[in-house]
């Protein structure tokens, strides 16, 4: 008898097993944890009573690292005039170190103290609190991915977030993204999908200034991922599963009016695409995990979304080339 596995591509059964990984870790059960996090208040004067707090309840380095992160998303809000609260400027290089320290414990107090911050006041505040844990951890400066204007445009250096060492292996955090979203306001939704993401997930949207820190097998280089289209469905879908095309920003030469996908997914998805206005469901079929679609052009329009079943599931920038 022929065994499935043999079929399964090196790079398709590593994200199967990353993914499983994921889920398992999902699985895990979190509910004491979480139950007890909500006990607690919902800000603190002071630091060391949160770590105490954290020390007495929980055992484990999983256990610990998990109450940060929920008490974190749960009691911090999203606020960019916190950029506004610490500039600062510095005659030499001592100065500037010494103004950093300053600021990154100015920081962590206000997140504590007023619960809200940018990414840096998440990420600062996730750190101390692994540090007072003997956690080993670090921060991670990087780029993000949200938007079509990210789409091919060079990389840069505006966000932070949280790698942990938990029993000798080292997971993704992003507390930032994990508490809600901001459009034009803080709105709350605490997730759990930037806990222990599976790196070929966090790739998506997360690109560190150090390669390493992607903690994926294979170097991804900045240019590549700057012209991936952006991926916007959690969970499953990974740049690997983007057969065509495989840019992010399509060209309207040779096209014949017409933008052909083709996606790994194996379950009845209804389709549909949207160039800024109403979505249009569009005809599409699976052919041995592989599903495909195709969108025709719309003159002048140049953001392209495609939905899976009603949600948005990735983005395109469209070029238009001028005869």
């Amino acid at each position: 008898m022929t065994q499935i596995y043999y079929q399964i591509p090196m790079k398709r059964l590593s994200l199967f097993l990353c993914l499983l990984i994921g889920l398992l870790t999902y699985a895990q059960d979190y509910s004491r944890v979480d139950a007890t996090i909500e006990l607690y208040p919902e800000s603190f004067e002071n630091i060391d009573d949160l770590s105490a707090m954290i020390m007495r309840d929980f055992a484990t380095e999983d256990e610990k690292v998990r109450g940060i992160y929920t008490w974190i998303i749960k009691n911090v809000a999203y606020d960019p005039d916190e950029y506004k609260k610490f500039n600062y400027n510095f005659k030499n290089y001592r100065e500037r170190n010494s103004k950093e320290e300053k600021v990154r414990q100015q920081t962590i107090k206000r997140t504590l103290r007023e619960g809200v911050a940018v990414c840096e006041g998440y990420a600062m505040l996730f750190e101390k609190l692994c540090n007072m844990q003997g956690i080993s951890n670090y921060l991670v400066r990087g780029d993000i991915k949200t938007h079509f204007n990210d789409i091919g445009r060079p990389f840069k250096k505006i966000h932070m977030w949280n790698v942990a060492v938990i029993d000798g292996q080292g997971y993704l955090f992003d507390p930032t993204w994990g508490a809600g979203k901001y459009q034009g306001r803080f709105i709350k939704e605490p997730s759990y999908f930037y806990y222990k993401t599976p790196p070929e997930l966090f790739i998506n949207t997360h690109y560190p200034e150090l390669q390493e820190d992607t903690f994926l097998g294979s170097m991804v280089p900045r240019e590549v991922y700057a012209n991936w289209p952006l991926i916007i469905e959690k969970g499953r879908l990974s740049q690997d599963d983007i057969e065509m095309p495989l840019s992010g920003v399509i060209s309207t030469e040779n096209s014949l009016g017409q933008i052909d996908f083709g996606i790994r997914w194996n379950e009845p998805v209804e389709v549909a695409y949207s160039f800024g206005k109403e979505k249009v469901k569009i005809d599409s079929q699976i052919d041995n995990g592989l599903l495909r679609c195709t969108v025709p052009f719309q003159l002048g329009q140049q953001n392209l979304q495609i939905y899976f079943n009603h949600k948005p599931a990735l983005a395109n920038k469209v070029k238009y080339m001028h005869i």
